[in-house]
């Protein structure tokens, strides 16, 4: 079950990337599908009627029950802790209610049981209410995000929030003595020196039409990086206009191993943004409706909608290996096959997209683009 779960969620990964993308076009992107998952699926437990649907639709969770989704969550969770040394995956939760305000207990206690969720209650007006939940963002991301609250305006009554971080060290490290400068295209068609990392061995790789791909594994290959790179005389753009979910669920099968030599750029990216406009284009818009929104599995009033869903995300490649982190904050208110060849070159010198996968749930962890490495 928790594999129909990832399934769904990549889904919503995907079209959320795609709305990411229009608000950002030609910019590099990064965010964590499993967080707003998460964190969205935390608040649709409190949801009832037309928006406990428009959720579901949104969120990809046609077909299964609350009880189904709550316990694919906990299993979902269960099967992303690694064993593995060298791969650190840590996925907190936690409700922030404002205090003196009751919430059904019912809907707490679920979160509490199948989200592992911290709950507090905590006076929203006192000026230290803002450090007491960041410093909780801040310690669940290892300090890599420190805050995702501004402000606690005095409508405010709720705050649910999931924070994932990661760090995986290469199945095989990049020896830093062969780094070096070179230049990396970019989209306005100019270039720029960056830190081109370097070696040689044997790859799971894919050719396609117009792209290749490969994934470089973390620690004993539980989790691995997965880099999509456009041919030369291809774009970004083009490739992914018809790059889909159903697309790279397939392609994952028809990845082969063989050797190769392989260039990545050295890079840190940082990526925020207000998520209300994607998901209310996704359809979920009726719970960012104060005179609609059914947030009745929450409290008997029908005066709570969603005003905010915020996420931040972070992440660093390099010899070693990959850090990243992500934080997702929802505010309630009250009211083809190509034939391969013997040898692969891979050279990410121009626009890419990238994915870190979980390979035995299939979730995808992370997702972006990288148009300029910094």
């Amino acid at each position: 079950m928790d594999t129909k779960l990832a399934a769904a969620n990549n889904q919503f990964g995907f079209d959320l990337f795609s709305q990411l993308q229009l608000k950002d076009k030609d910019k590099n992107i990064f965010f964590s599908p499993l967080s707003v998952a998460f964190a969205l699926a935390m608040t649709y437990n409190g949801t009832a009627g037309e928006t406990q649907r428009a959720m579901a639709r949104a969120l990809r969770l046609d077909g299964m029950s609350l009880i189904e989704v709550n316990e694919a969550s906990a299993a979902l969770m269960n099967s992303l802790k690694s064993s593995d040394p060298r791969i650190e995956l840590d996925i907190a939760n936690s409700l922030w209610a404002r205090q003196g305000l009751q919430f059904k207990e019912d809907f707490l206690t679920r979160n509490r049981e199948f989200f592992g969720a911290e709950i507090a209650a905590i006076d929203f007006s006192d000026p230290q209410a803002k450090s007491t939940i960041n410093n909780w963002v801040s310690k669940s991301t290892k300090g890599k995000i420190p805050a995702i609250i501004d402000q606690i305006d005095n409508q405010m009554v709720l705050f649910l929030i999931n924070a994932i971080y990661f760090k995986g060290l290469w199945e095989n490290k990049f020896d830093k003595a062969l780094t070096k400068d070179a230049p990396f295209h970019l989209l306005s068609g100019t270039q720029k020196p960056v830190p081109m990392m370097s070696q040689s061995g044997d790859y799971s790789y894919h050719l396609g039409d117009n792209f290749q791909a490969i994934s470089l594994p973390y620690g004993k290959g539980g989790t691995s990086l997965y880099l999509f790179l456009p041919d030369k005389d291809s774009s970004l753009n083009g490739f992914l206009k018809s790059f889909n979910y159903e697309k790279c669920s397939r392609l994952m099968k028809s990845f082969r191993s063989m050797p190769g030599d392989v260039e990545i750029p050295r890079f840190k990216m940082e990526y925020e943004s207000n998520l209300s406009g994607a998901l209310r284009a996704l359809g979920m818009g009726v719970a960012f409706a104060g005179d609609k929104a059914d947030f009745s599995g929450m409290r008997n009033e029908r005066d709570l909608f969603i005003s905010e869903v915020k996420h931040k995300a972070i992440v660093e490649v390099n010899e070693e290996g990959t850090e990243a982190a992500a934080v997702t904050s929802v505010g309630i208110r009250t009211t083809s096959m190509m034939p391969t060849p013997k040898r692969f070159t891979f050279i990410a010198d121009r626009p890419f997209l990238m994915t870190i996968n979980d390979q035995k749930t299939g979730a995808i962890l992370f997702m972006g683009v990288v148009v300029e490495p910094k």
